[in-house]
């Protein structure tokens, strides 16, 4: 089963897909449930949504190697930097699978139920963390690398 999280710069969950099946592709999943973010928002994706883009939204996502060529000094640096950002959201993916029911073998066939118990996992996730707020850094910004995106 999969599903699709966006997270803030603070570590919550501020959107959850609906749960499916988990060979559908994530770009797929992102096409079909039609995100909604303000206008002059940043993304920060990984290279499993290539292609995915949003109208007056900023996408930020690492460079690929190109087929027989390096990555040029800027490329790489710039990777380094939004790896460092995407890290988060693996911190909020890891956050939410702590809970074992997320983790274990689920005997419960109704779809909505699977879509409840990932919320609920999802709200606590959010919960403990106003009680227990991850502090990161301050996003740098590195207005050099942006201009050659």
């Amino acid at each position: 089963m999969k599903n699709n999280v966006i997270g803030n710069a603070e570590g919550k969950v501020i959107f959850l897909t609906d749960t499916v099946e988990g060979k559908k592709h994530d770009k797929k999943l992102a096409d079909e449930t039609h995100y909604g973010l303000p206008d002059g928002s940043v993304l920060y994706q990984d290279t499993g949504f290539q292609g995915f883009n949003l109208e007056n939204v900023t996408i930020l996502q690492p460079k690929k190697k190109p087929r027989n060529a390096e990555l040029s000094a800027d490329d790489k640096a710039l990777n380094q930097w939004l790896s460092s950002i995407r890290i988060r959201i693996e911190h909020i993916i890891a956050g939410v699978k702590r809970y074992r029911i997320l983790k274990d073998k689920l005997r419960i066939w109704q779809p909505a139920v699977r879509d409840l118990i990932m919320a609920t996992c999802c709200g606590l996730h959010n919960f403990r963390l106003r009680l227990r707020p991850w502090h990161y850094p301050p996003i740098p910004q590195i207005h050099f690398m942006l201009k050659s995106l």
